[in-house]
């Protein structure tokens, strides 16, 4: 019978197996305890050592290449990401969301034709994120480069989201920018990533002025 791994925090110098090194390292998953994390252990160990070597590649190679695109702020291996270099996107569109997955959801109702900028988070002065986490300096460059016309503001209908959202949108429509906010054909209280494709591509057509 297999010995229960032990996840209980480590005094400094005291040594760690490696076993119980890996069922530490994938509770940093979202959503992982520490029994799912023992089973994935365990799985990848037992079934699938040739799978572990796989993941272990992929994630030394992804945290030593991916960084941030220099104009969109996604995650990306060069310098500028492959849709802000697109000659087929509208430049004078920029849509803001929060994250890297919210781009992915949107690019996937194929109802938008523009750029984006990528918050990676929202205001929540509770937690710690202001302005500067969110890059917010950033966008208001970004958006004010002479090119832009719009800027559609497309952060989650959560509470920080919409704050974020009230936030960004003032402080562009005082410099001249025309701005927008998805419909709510989005569920309030939801999150892009998990808002069905037709839903979002109805959003996004729907799209009203920000001070309406």
């Amino acid at each position: 019978m297999e010995r229960p791994l032990d996840l209980r925090p480590v005094p400094p110098g005291e040594p760690v197996s490696s076993l119980d090194e890996l069922a530490r390292a994938l509770r940093c998953l979202p959503g992982v305890g520490p029994k799912a994390a023992q089973r994935m252990a365990l799985h990848l160990l037992q079934h699938d050592r040739e799978g572990a070597q796989r993941l272990a590649r992929a994630l030394d190679a992804a945290a030593k290449l991916v960084r941030h695109c220099e104009r969109c702020n996604t995650f990306t291996e060069e310098a500028v990401c492959a849709l802000c270099r697109s000659p087929r996107r509208d430049p004078g569109l920029l849509c803001v969301v929060e994250t890297p997955a919210d781009l992915m959801t949107m690019e996937q109702t194929q109802a938008y034709g523009g750029l984006y900028f990528v918050l990676m988070g929202r205001l929540s002065p509770l937690d710690g994120i202001g302005p500067k986490e969110i890059r917010l300096e950033r966008l208001l460059k970004r958006a004010t480069d002479g090119t832009v016309r719009e800027v559609v503001l497309a952060t989650n209908f959560t509470n920080e989201g919409e704050a974020t959202a009230h936030t960004i949108g003032e402080l562009l429509t005082a410099r001249g920018l025309a701005v927008t906010r998805l419909a709510r054909g989005v569920p309030v209280g939801g999150e892009l990533e998990f808002v069905d494709a037709g839903t979002l591509a109805q959003a996004v057509r729907e799209r009203r002025s920000f001070d309406r």
